[in-house]
């Protein structure tokens, strides 16, 4: 099969990739780094965003497109007919944040919180989960059938570890320097789902190609679930016996927790939920037990992390207030540029 990925080197992507690869496929993956081609893998180097940039590669017939794209929902409805007409299967990756909340484990038709929300300055908003479900609801329309929509949850790989609504330069980078992490009381106590990149990529691959999935929801996710407490324990013992020492933790009350996040919509309407799955669906096509136990995965990917990952962009604004709270300090010789160090003395030491 020839198949286009768009935006194909994320936590699951690179999985997708290899997978798909190893396989007698020819892959073309988009990526704004130059990348090098391998074997029967090629990477075009572009933007996946830019309209003209797609077209030059959606003049050609795929036999299936798989996009990891984020778009906002009139970039999506100006060229999701472009997207279908070029492909035999248009697998469109959405998210399970666009679930509402549900006392029994989720199922591809349980309420969308786009559908059962109350909040109209919510619903007046952009935000993500009504931004999937929006672009769902484009596709539906459509008039073809000829798309797959795949729900992942909450996705971590040797590169991505998540901590409620935190990512690991918000409360691992913390940790690894000695400092307190800083998380909330409230989602602490939440149970949810987390699941490896490569199941998740499994789970694609295994819907490829199947007329069965054509104009079919699927969520993808581990069956297993777990409290955030507990995920915490899982990181704070791979910490401890890497570093030596078990890095200490502050549970804020939720408003103060959100001072240090902003996306309050992501906390209210997604990590304050307990989230559980039933996957019967996707099942059909490939046996979810097999998915890596959550306390493994986690300590794999975290210990693989501490040997040889890298950190992406600090907010020294927000590490500002977190020191705050935990009446610590960061030396200036951590925080790179003079503008960085201003905003973390103005926020650690003036600003109430």
């Amino acid at each position: 099969m020839k198949i286009l990925i768009l935006g194909g080197t994320g936590a699951m992507g690179i999985h997708l990739v290899e997978l798909l690869g190893k396989e007698n496929n020819e892959i073309f993956v988009t990526t704004r780094s130059k990348k090098q081609s391998r074997g029967n893998v090629h990477y075009l180097q572009g933007n996946a965003r830019d309209i003209d940039f797609l077209e030059t590669h959606l003049q050609q017939e795929w036999d299936a497109i798989v996009d990891f794209m984020v778009y906002t929902t009139a970039e999506f409805k100006s060229r999701v007919n472009l997207l279908l007409s070029a492909t035999g299967q248009y697998i469109y990756l959405s998210s399970a944040r666009v679930y509402a909340n549900s006392e029994s484990p989720i199922i591809e038709a349980s309420d969308r919180l786009l559908d059962v929300s109350k909040d109209e300055k919510y619903l007046r908003s952009d935000e993500y989960a009504l931004t999937k479900a929006r672009q769902e609801n484009i596709l539906e329309s459509s008039g073809q059938s000829n798309w797959t929509i795949i729900r992942p949850y909450i996705t971590y790989s040797e590169n991505r570890l998540q901590l409620g609504v935190l990512e690991k330069e918000s409360w691992l980078y913390r940790a690894v320097k000695g400092r307190t992490i800083v998380f909330s009381k409230d989602i602490n106590d939440r149970v949810s789902t987390l699941t490896y990149g490569l199941d998740v990529s499994k789970g694609i691959v295994s819907i490829i190609g199947e007329a069965r999935a054509l104009g079919e929801v699927f969520h993808i996710t581990s069956s297993q679930d777990i409290r955030w407490s507990d995920v915490l324990g899982i990181y704070l013992n791979v910490l401890e016996n890497n570093l030596g020492f078990r890095p200490k933790v502050l549970l804020n009350e939720l408003g103060e927790f959100k001072k240090i996040h902003s996306s309050n919509y992501q906390i209210i309407y997604d990590r304050l939920y307990n989230r559980q799955f039933n996957n019967t669906k996707i099942n059909r096509f490939i046996d979810i037990t097999t998915f890596k136990p959550v306390e493994e995965g986690l300590r794999n990917c975290l210990t693989d992390f501490l040997s040889y990952g890298k950190f992406d962009t600090i907010n020294w604004k927000l590490e500002a207030i977190k020191d705050k709270h935990t009446k610590e300090h960061t030396p200036l010789r951590e925080i790179a540029g003079y503008k960085q160090k201003i905003s973390y003395l103005i926020h650690r030491y003036i600003k109430n």
